[in-house]
């Protein structure tokens, strides 16, 4: 693979796809949103980093092309509540959500998408250098789903493949064979809590879905060890995850 950029949100899969990166020896162009990535990018990546805020497309663009690079992979989220910022967007982006007729994510990234491709710069598998890191089907720790968890399951995979046809969150919660909370920009943890507020003390299932693209370039479903210690903070039993073509389960 030629050098190729990697625009980092939050959390730590933009460090580990650099930590990856690094021990292939490819040359990575790393380009951090800021107030998302983790400052620790920098330590990996001496001399190719560079910071845009989320209302920069132009400069995104600029700084691929002075680099070189014509692929790009986007790694971590970017929290949704940002496009509501009060960043001012460049001529670019600006032309971009003027077209736009929802800004969901679909259309959001899709059409950043479009723009770079455009500009000969090719948006790739977000999880190209962590492919082992991807959940395998079946019950992946010791402790098997009960009976009960696994209804549960089933009943919240129906929810939220429901739900991803409305491009909103992808997590939902269920307690007492009810949905008590469906997931909308304000991210998996938040809403975790939420549905501990209103279950009344019920166990919860947390389940995660992601069928509805049929791609890996952009808001792949991820769950890092602080949503497992949300969980655990709010009595969730169980995470079934959803990716494409697949279901994993996790009982804790």
């Amino acid at each position: 693979m030629s050098k190729y950029g990697l625009i980092a949100g939050n959390g730590r899969f933009p460090i580990l796809a650099l930590e990856e990166a690094r021990k292939l020896g490819d040359e990575v162009v790393v380009i951090g949103v800021k107030d998302e990535a983790p400052p620790e990018l920098e330590q990996l990546a001496p001399g190719k980093m560079h910071w845009i805020t989320i209302a920069e497309l132009s400069k995104l663009i600029d700084i691929l092309k002075r680099e070189g690079a014509t692929q790009v992979m986007m790694c971590g989220q970017v929290k949704h509540v940002s496009i509501f910022s009060s960043l001012r967007p460049d001529w670019r982006l600006a032309k971009l959500l003027m077209s736009l007729k929802e800004r969901n994510t679909d259309a959001l990234i899709g059409g950043v998408i479009q723009v770079l491709a455009d500009e000969g710069i090719e948006v790739v598998d977000s999880t190209r250098l962590l492919k082992p890191l991807l959940a395998e089907e079946g019950v992946l720790t010791r402790r098997k789903p009960s009976d009960e968890e696994e209804k549960e399951v089933r009943y919240g995979r129906r929810i939220a493949a429901a739900l991803s046809g409305f491009d909103l969150g992808q997590s939902v919660a269920i307690a007492g064979r009810a949905c008590v909370a469906l997931e909308s920009m304000e991210g998996t943890d938040a809403m975790l809590r939420r549905a501990a507020s209103l279950a009344g003390g019920h166990r919860i299932t947390l389940v995660k879905g992601s069928q509805r693209r049929g791609h890996l370039l952009f808001d792949v479903p991820v769950a890092g060890p602080g949503t497992i210690e949300t969980m655990k903070e709010t009595g969730a039993t169980i995470l079934a995850v959803d990716p494409v073509a697949r279901c994993s389960s996790i009982a804790q």
